[in-house]
């Protein structure tokens, strides 16, 4: 599966902000999530906002990028600027690349896949993400899931249960999103309502799985192994 980053895009002069999005909605790697003209706005909605990157001007009014890249902790950063005198300033807080404008296509798609690998790579030591429940903002630690699934009230959100037997309900969320932030091998989608903890898996045959945790009847619960999921799976356990 090919990563996709959810990006935000920003810059103070409309014109290049409107170019930028052209060709960044031309790189398949790349999700704009939205795009912003002012940091001020960008800051302001930032904790509703899903992304992995930011492509951003320097030299802007009020807070500059250079400052604001330093308050978007872990999360990637390219810099697009027509002043080369920042380069070094960029590079000295962990830019992934440092475009000079006018941007061209070919020299974004080699930054993308610079930060695609930067993301790839941090993705293994990922130990938790963040996601909207129905009690607002929490963490998710990875090594706590055991089962993601579909929730019975609306199709829209998912039900997380936890090792501890709690859970969680996930609000409009889909399994793409869900897949893209789980560290892949330790999970698989094994039909269209579920996703599981590998390490959560105590039997499995042709089309069930038993998971290491137990229901309200004190009974191991059994997922379905679709025909379509089976080989991704099969080849996990394998890994």
């Amino acid at each position: 599966m090919t990563t996709r980053l959810k990006c935000l895009l920003l810059d103070d002069e409309l014109p290049g902000l409107t170019y930028l999005k052209m060709i960044c909605e031309e790189i398949p790697e790349l999700e704009v999530v939205k795009a912003f003209d002012n940091p001020e706005k960008l800051l302001a909605e930032i904790a509703f906002l899903d992304f992995d990157l930011v492509i951003s001007d320097i030299e802007m009014p009020g807070i500059d990028g250079l400052t604001l890249a330093k308050l978007l902790q872990n999360k990637l950063v390219i810099f697009t600027t027509a002043y080369k005198e920042y380069a070094v300033d960029a590079f000295d807080i962990d830019a992934v690349d440092y475009l000079t404008k006018p941007v061209k296509k070919e020299r974004l798609q080699k930054a993308v896949e610079k930060a695609v690998e930067r993301f790839n790579k941090a993705d293994t030591s990922k130990k938790f993400t963040s996601v909207n429940t129905d009690k607002g903002k929490a963490l998710l630690y990875f090594d706590k899931i055991i089962l993601v699934r579909t929730a019975n009230s609306d199709s829209r959100d998912k039900e997380v249960l936890l090792n501890d037997q709690t859970q969680l309900l996930l609000k409009n969320i889909n399994f793409d999103t869900l897949s893209n932030e789980f560290p892949g091998a330790h999970f698989c989608r094994i039909n269209k309502k579920e996703i599981i903890a590998m390490n959560a898996v105590k039997f499995f045959s042709h089309d069930e799985i038993t998971l290491q945790l137990s229901d309200k009847n004190g009974k191991f619960i059994v997922v379905n192994l679709s025909e379509t999921y089976r080989p991704e799976f099969l080849a996990k356990i394998r890994i």
